[in-house]
């Protein structure tokens, strides 16, 4: 009952938000630029084309969904908003989740619209997206979307305020986006050559940008560019169990970002 008041009241509150309609303008723009290099390609499958289209959405979705929703958490605390509503019969975890679940449908919408605005734009042009692409794209950043939403939890319960949530969400979003392949490389340098596959296997499962973009790359086929050694390891992605796996694998991270998101709140 709580989760659902919660989830309708974030709803309203984030399309009355000036930033979500900011961030739907900047996505629809983004999502045109996509059209016109999707244009460009007469390939299916993986290409290089896709892989750019893969890595502009990588770039773009996560740092939009850790901001918009930190910023949500952050101006619970500041406004004063919690304070009212802790003196409710509501706990701490159905209030999160609520707001994970509010967010999650306001963030949807967004890429949702931007998306149709380029297959329209597409149609119009004579130069559409194949739908089996749009939904792929569209799928890739709903799983980036709630993934990265669970981290939005944590930054906002534990910033006080926006300065503090935009400070740290742009550093995990540097972290996990640009710097990631460079600290990877330097730290993987210093260990013995056995031992490099198997912490790359390890790591890769905490960075959820990475796991998403190799479980796409290989469902289009294009496994292959991640070298034969790592390929053997990641080939079971296009087994029967590969969907079942990254779906458990994804509701794993989810709930273990709420549920340090929830300890976090309550120890504040």
């Amino acid at each position: 009952m709580h989760i659902n008041l919660i989830a309708k009241r974030e709803v309203k509150v984030g399309f009355r938000n000036p930033w979500s309609y900011s961030f739907m303008a900047l996505f629809s723009l983004f999502s045109l630029g996509l059209l016109i290099i999707q244009s460009q390609s007469y390939m299916k499958g993986y290409t290089y084309t896709t892989g750019t289209m893969l890595n502009l959405i990588l770039y773009l979705l996560p740092l939009m969904t850790m901001l918009l929703s930190s910023f949500s958490l952050t101006a619970e605390k500041e406004e004063g908003s919690w304070q009212l509503l802790s003196t409710y019969a509501m706990t701490t975890s159905s209030f999160l989740v609520g707001k994970y679940a509010g967010q999650a449908l306001v963030l949807i919408a967004i890429v949702s619209f931007g998306y149709g605005v380029s297959g329209v734009a597409g149609l119009l042009l004579g130069k559409s997206f194949a739908f089996s692409t749009l939904l792929f794209l569209l799928v890739f950043s709903i799983c980036l979307i709630l993934l990265f939403l669970g981290i939005a939890m944590v930054i906002g319960a534990l910033c006080r305020n926006r300065w503090q949530a935009l400070t740290m969400g742009v550093s995990i979003w540097f972290f996990y986006i640009l710097a990631w392949p460079t600290l990877l490389i330097s730290v993987l340098s210093f260990v013995p050559y056995t031992w490099i596959k198997p912490l790359l296997q390890i790591v890769t499962f905490f960075n959820p940008a990475e796991f998403v973009r190799i479980y796409s790359v290989t469902r289009l086929g294009g496994g292959a560019i991640f070298g034969p050694e790592y390929y053997k390891w990641i080939y079971w992605i296009d087994s029967a169990l590969g969907d079942v796996c990254f779906v458990a694998l994804c509701l794993l991270w989810i709930g273990a970002t709420l549920w340090i998101a929830t300890r976090a709140w309550e120890r504040r």
